[in-house]
């Protein structure tokens, strides 16, 4: 060994080096990923469909960076593989600063997923695989520069990682609430500029000390020869790699999904269960590895059976957030046992690029399965169940188990559960209504998924008989919740269910409700006389009802536009001399809301009205100035209300389109966040005259539910019939003096948390 190979042993400042590139690679990775979907969530309406899109092509781009790094690692000579690394890395110049192309129109007829992926490959394409090729090239250059810890640098994947996880978090609690997005961008790029600096040192010790590896990757190592060297690992070891990695990479997708639809529609939620994905790396790939494996696998087993009994079976006992935090659990304990066995698994440092490709490439199919082929085959987020079944599936299986005698294994792990799924599909099948059995069947299933614990070092009876009670589950909710239509666009999961309520008289009587995701958008009585009743957040006592009564002397020809049409309950303020617009970015909720199967508020309201699809800011942006005399933003994804719609910038659009006595009106009702915090702000900032009023039922009607509004004038002799028919539920808004303005530059969801 030379002289400088020696002085390289034991160098602090070699891993100082090597592993801050790889946290800083990865910090300004989950840096820019917040911050590029902050700033394409405006032209889609802000569906939470743009984050998963946004993590496929990550995802797409890290497995090409990784090919890259295997092919340049593996066939080329030191001082070639930084030759071509340099020019890449000039070329990825060209990009900065980092922003948004000039013409951007998405499309508003069809599915804008490949639209997206076109939009962030010009945007940030060429220098999000420059750093997406930094994990496996820098720890394989590490390898062979004579270290002590060069054998085995996975260690440095943790650094990584921990890189990744810091700015994941401090986005929303740091960065977002302290920056504005052109600041953000210009950090970014400058950040970017010394992330190149760092390689280029790595590259010179690269060179200064480079080891060539003890073996090569394609040479086949006979059994005969020494420990040192190692086998080329088999096919069915690469399969498994893949699968260790497809399957929580399609779990955080899917949990995100799910939560976000079935849980709580929580904005920035999507960072928990990335965090915990993320954390899962830093913690399989430490060398307390082997201790934290062994009590993963004990965990998991122990949080499946309340995971199972209450957040499926059972979860309306619970308050969201311990719903929320036995799937988060039961998440974190599935990849923690994926990605364990993937670091007990890894290779020798020879393969350790091709490791990382195949990781990377398994990830990009998880995310492309539940993006692009979940969405066409499943009307539900049914890929999460899916997969959980599939991560109980990779449980190491017992040792020392010839391969002809595995078949037999698995057989007889797989008898009991298929059995129960056979005994419960015929009674199932034979029995016509379930209702009088509901409780019986309840206990049945709570009692199988506590017998699932006794199948704990049964990996197959343990994945069976969960896959079986889930079935069953979903099932029977299906049946129960009387869902007549459902489907999933890229905007979310939209159905139409029919339930029972109590008339005035005490009689039973039908009516339909729509739903996004988990959170109601409207309802529409069937009987005689009540088909045309506005009902939940647009009743007659309500705000909305409130302001109609109150102008109906002056409102006989108003021009009306609608942000949002939902079940198009509040088209039956109509009247026949006005005009009404209604803005829908999702093309299948003005389907559903115009077929009369379903509602027929705007078939018996206003036949006549306006329908115009796609993002109603950019909608609004080509309507003449002062042509609305009254505009009302409706526009929620499930929950949480797009935020591009509630800023400086778009309150004085609307303004600007409305007429002088013109009103705009909000609709602010959240589970989750003060939305009146950011309009006070607004009214308070630009001068406009604004009430509010936080509505709760005097007494209990049908369907007439508690809601929030916001009304927004140009002076205060516009809102005097408020004042005079409001009875004093209209009041000034609050002033709060902590608030930072919310503009087209800066929001801050977590100032605003409830």
């Amino acid at each position: 060994m030379s002289n400088s190979s020696s002085r390289s042993e034991r160098s602090v400042l070699l891993i100082v080096l090597f592993a801050g590139t790889l946290f800083a690679s990865a910090l300004l990775m989950f840096v820019l990923q917040p911050l590029f979907g902050k700033l394409l969530l405006p032209l889609l309406g802000g569906s939470p469909a743009v984050w998963n899109t946004c993590m496929v092509f990550y995802q797409m781009l890290l497995f090409v960076g990784y090919l890259y790094a295997h092919f340049l690692s593996t066939r080329f000579i030191a001082i070639r593989q930084i030759q071509v690394h340099g020019l890449l890395v000039l070329i990825s110049l060209i990009s900065l600063p980092i922003a948004l192309p000039e013409v951007m129109n998405p499309p508003t007829d069809s599915n804008p997923t490949l639209w997206l992926v076109g939009v962030l490959f010009v945007s940030i394409g060429l220098p999000f695989f420059l750093i997406s090729t930094t994990s496996p090239l820098i720890q394989k250059w590490f390898s062979q520069v004579g270290h002590h810890t060069s054998s085995d640098p996975y260690y440095l994947y943790a650094a990584s990682n921990t890189g990744s996880l810091l700015s994941l978090l401090s986005y929303p609690f740091l960065i977002e609430p302290n920056m504005g997005l052109a600041m953000q961008q210009s950090v970014w790029s400058v950040a970017y500029v010394g992330l190149l600096l760092l390689i280029g040192g790595c590259a010179w010790f690269f060179l200064r000390y480079y080891q060539a590896d003890e073996i090569s990757v394609n040479e086949t190592i006979p059994d005969s020869e020494t420990e040192d060297q190692v086998l080329a690992p088999s096919l069915i070891t690469k399969a498994h790699w893949m699968a260790l990695a497809f399957v929580p990479s399609s779990l955080l997708l899917g949990l995100t999904n799910f939560v976000s639809t079935d849980i709580a529609a929580v904005p920035l939620l999507w960072i928990i269960p990335l965090a915990l994905y993320l954390l899962s790396f830093v913690l399989v790939f430490s060398r307390w590895s082997t201790v934290i494996h062994r009590w993963s696998l004990k965990l998991q087993a122990i949080v499946l059976l309340p995971f199972i009994a209450y957040s499926f079976i059972n979860p309306a006992i619970l308050p969201y957030w311990l719903d929320l935090a036995l799937h988060l659990s039961a998440f974190f304990f599935a990849v923690m046992v994926c990605h364990g066995e993937l670091a007990k698994n890894r290779p020798h440092t020879a393969y350790l690029t091709l490791f990382y490709l195949i990781m990377s490439f398994a990830g990009m199919l998880g995310g492309m399965f539940n993006s692009f082929v979940a969405p066409f085959i499943f009307e539900g987020i049914y890929e999460y169940p899916l997969m959980i079944v599939a991560a109980l599936l990779l449980r190491p299986a017992v040792k020392n188990i010839k391969f002809n005698q595995q078949w037999q294994a698995w057989a007889m792990q797989a008898i009991f559960p298929l059995s129960i799924f056979i005994v419960g599909w015929v009674i199932y099948a034979s029995v016509e209504s379930l209702g009088p059995y509901m409780d019986n069947i309840g206990t049945a299933l709570i009692l199988f998924s506590g017998l699932t614990y006794a199948f704990r070092k049964q990996a197959v009876s343990l994945a069976l008989l969960t896959g079986t009670i889930i079935f069953f589950i979903v099932g029977l909710r299906a049946t129960m919740s009387n869902t007549i239509f459902q489907e999933r666009t890229f905007f979310g999961v939209l159905s139409v269910r029919e339930s029972i309520l109590m008339d005035e008289k005490g009689r039973p009587e039908k009516y339909k409700e729509i739903f996004h995701g988990n959170t109601k958008h409207g309802a529409q009585r069937l009987s005689a006389g009540n088909e045309k009743e506005p009902l939940t957040y647009y009743s007659r006592p309500a705000p909305m009802g409130q302001l109609f009564n109150a102008y109906d002397n002056v409102n006989k020809s108003w021009h009306v536009g609608v942000v949002g049409l939902g079940a198009g309950a509040l088209a039956c303020y109509a009247k026949p001399q006005q005009a009404w617009t209604f803005y829908e970015i999702d093309p299948l909720i003005v389907e559903v809301a115009k077929n009369t199967q379903y509602f027929s508020y705007l078939s018996r309201c206003t036949p006549k009205a306006k329908m115009t699809v796609g993002d109603a800011r950019l909608s609004l942006i080509a309507e003449q100035d002062n042509e609305f005399d009254l505009l009302v933003i409706d526009a929620f994804s499930s929950d949480a209300v797009p935020t591009h719609l509630l800023t400086q910038e778009a309150i004085q659009l609307y303004m600007q389109k409305l007429s002088p006595k013109g009103l705009l009106i909000f609709h602010i009702t959240n589970r989750h966040l003060a939305l009146k915090k950011v309009l006070s702000d607004h009214a308070k900032q630009l001068g406009y005259a604004a009430l509010i009023q936080e509505f709760k039922p005097k007494q209990d009607l049908p369907l007439v539910v508690a809601t929030d509004w916001f009304v927004f004038a140009h002076n205060e002799k516009n809102l005097e019939p408020l004042y005079q028919k409001g009875l004093g539920q209209w009041q000034k808004p609050a002033l709060y003096f902590n608030m930072k303005s919310w503009t087209d530059d800066f929001t801050n969801i977590v100032g605003i948390w409830k």
